[in-house]
């Protein structure tokens, strides 16, 4: 029996990312960057420049985390600062990948719910989503909206990307109590 055939959310587990877990983070990404919609890169990283990720992301104090069934790292999704300037300390971006032989599983929710868990217990207020090939990525678009995540705006024709034009959705939910106080 393959993994897809066997899954059950109840023995998937979420912990944070080492850099043990870079080879299967990086198989993953490389899949989505190569056929995928959501990513508008065109070249996969490298192992050192996921590692680097991972450092730069845990250096910030954000959380990457990994989705393990049966052992195997099936998915990840990591936190990052919105934009570099000051006035957008308290806003953070996710990111959240599976493996494509597992999509449609509930994978992407276990993640992202556990993701924005934790970034609830920092000083952060808005998380945005930023999402490649815009409503066209129904499967992102979906778990986002399950999340409380709304329509804010969309880049037409930003990317182009596999001989297509690409647009870029952005969707935005309230962290904690958002910006009903200060932070």
């Amino acid at each position: 029996m393959s993994v897809v055939e066997t899954f059950s959310s109840a023995r998937l587990i979420i912990s944070e990312a080492t850099l043990d877990d870079i080879p299967a983070i990086t198989a993953i990404y490389e899949w989505h960057v190569l056929y995928g919609r959501g990513s508008f890169e065109e070249t996969p990283p490298t192992l050192q420049q996921m590692a680097e990720r991972l450092h730069l992301v845990n250096e910030q104090g954000l959380p990457w985390l990994v989705a393990r069934y049966g052992g195997i790292v099936v998915g990840y999704c990591y936190a990052t600062v919105y934009r570099p300037r000051p006035a957008y300390r308290f806003t953070i971006e996710d990111s959240v990948y599976i493996d494509a032989s597992m999509a449609g599983q509930g994978i992407g929710s276990e993640l992202l719910g556990a993701l924005i868990d934790c970034c609830e217990q920092g000083p952060w207020r808005q998380m945005i989503a930023v999402i490649g090939d815009g409503e066209n990525n129904t499967g992102s678009c979906r778990l986002h909206k399950q999340f409380g995540f709304e329509t804010v705006g969309n880049l037409r024709s930003v990317g182009f990307k596999l001989g297509d034009w690409r647009d870029t959705l952005i969707m935005q939910r309230p962290l904690n109590d958002g910006d009903r106080t200060a932070p």
